[in-house]
């Protein structure tokens, strides 16, 4: 146990649980209230906030300890909340650590005074907006039914005039996938420089998959759409994190998130109450590990059953997904998604798998091609021009 231990670990922290001030149509979090061992969700505790930061600070093996603000809405939570984050980090941190803050928000309520406080303390800002105005509206919308795109938009200036680059993430869903281009070219026109693009997956209770998600076809179709646009005109501009991941696995790495790793199981989720779950997208009474109240993530983290859940990733492979050769690249992918059937009728494949297959054979030659001109000390420019 203490040498898995040692491998540390990440929390994505839910300050204000499943509480958001957006309705997104495809959201997979907003029912996570009903797990809650409070009434009604409220904000975690400055009592439970100092055990969450103190208990990964301890159980990690440093100098680097990440931390994780997301919801619902974390920024729901207020300013004070935050600063108050800082300093037990600061009270907590031994001589020479640091720790990493990343906050996921809509962008909602980032005000100036937000966007500075960011900026002072170093935190990374993931920004969700889906592309161009017509596709974001129409399913990131407000409490009230309304699009969210124009509010969202000046959130990204803000925090840009604050000297803060959001990482955009877009979701890829029915709407999205029908305006590749649009929705790339809208994203590529705030110059952040980095942008994620996440697929919608979305199972009715009957097990069937919800019109609002992306389709096998349409992931694959879209991905390569995207690619063959920033291969053009964007290398050395901005960074796609799927091109990025993919990237590293051909050049002799491994994969740097979750979903595409061969396992998981190290990212733990602290809820509102307290409540340890096994991963963001397993939040269910059956992968709660226990309570901050009463026991240490570290344990948590380390416990039988978070190392069969994150093994599992691995051991549960279909024999298409083990003979395939773009495994090393995606890993089986996220298991929330692993309802499908494989080429053989075997149960347990990526829904989405013929998607990334089709992206993997098309940006596999472009993509080994730029690596080798770029090992001959050609720029981005240069690249581009030949290519």
């Amino acid at each position: 146990m203490a040498q898995t231990s040692s491998a540390g670990f990440a929390v994505i922290a839910k300050p204000v649980g499943s509480r958001c001030n957006m309705n997104c149509r495809y959201c997979y979090y907003l029912d996570k209230g009903q797990f809650s061992s409070h009434a009604k969700q409220t904000r975690m505790s400055y009592a439970l906030l100092e055990k969450l930061i103190r208990q990964t600070i301890e159980g990690n093996p440093g100098p680097t300890v990440s931390f994780v603000w997301h919801g619902g809405e974390p920024t729901l939570a207020g300013l004070d909340f935050y600063r108050q984050a800082v300093a037990l980090q600061k009270k907590y941190l031994p001589k020479g650590w640091e720790a990493w803050n990343n906050l996921q928000t809509n962008g909602l309520l980032i005000s100036r005074q937000w966007a500075e406080f960011l900026k002072d303390n170093r935190f990374d800002v993931g920004l969700s907006i889906d592309g161009d105005a017509l596709t974001h509206d129409r399913n990131r919308v407000d409490r009230g039914g309304q699009g969210s795109y124009a509010r969202v938009s000046r959130a990204i200036g803000t925090l840009q005039a604050a000297g803060v680059q959001p990482d955009l993430l877009c979701t890829v869903n029915a709407e999205t996938v029908r305006r590749p281009l649009e929705v790339y070219q809208a994203l590529r026109s705030f110059d952040t420089g980095w942008v994620q693009f996440i697929p919608v997956v979305v199972r009715r209770s009957d097990g069937s998959v919800d019109p609002i998600s992306v389709t096998p076809e349409g992931y694959g179709a879209f991905l390569c759409a995207v690619f063959d646009q920033w291969l053009r005109h964007d290398l050395g501009r901005l960074d796609v994190q799927l091109f990025a991941e993919t990237a590293r696995v051909w050049a002799g790495g491994v994969p740097s998130v979750c979903y595409l790793a061969p396992s998981c199981g190290r990212v733990l989720v602290a809820e509102e109450d307290g409540s340890v779950y096994a991963c963001d997208h397993f939040v269910d009474s059956e992968h709660r590990l226990g309570n901050l109240q009463s026991g240490r993530l570290a344990a948590y983290a380390a416990s039988e059953s978070q190392l069969r859940f994150g093994h599992a990733k691995q051991s549960a492979l279909t024999a298409e997904c083990r003979r395939c050769p773009w495994l090393a690249c995606c890993g089986g992918s996220c298991p929330k998604d692993r309802f499908g059937l494989s080429e053989d009728g075997e149960p347990g494949q990526y829904y989405l798998c013929r998607g990334l297959k089709q992206f993997f054979a098309h940006a596999d030659g472009p993509m080994h091609r730029v690596m080798e001109l770029s090992r001959q000390g050609k720029t981005p420019e240069q690249i581009m021009q030949q290519l």
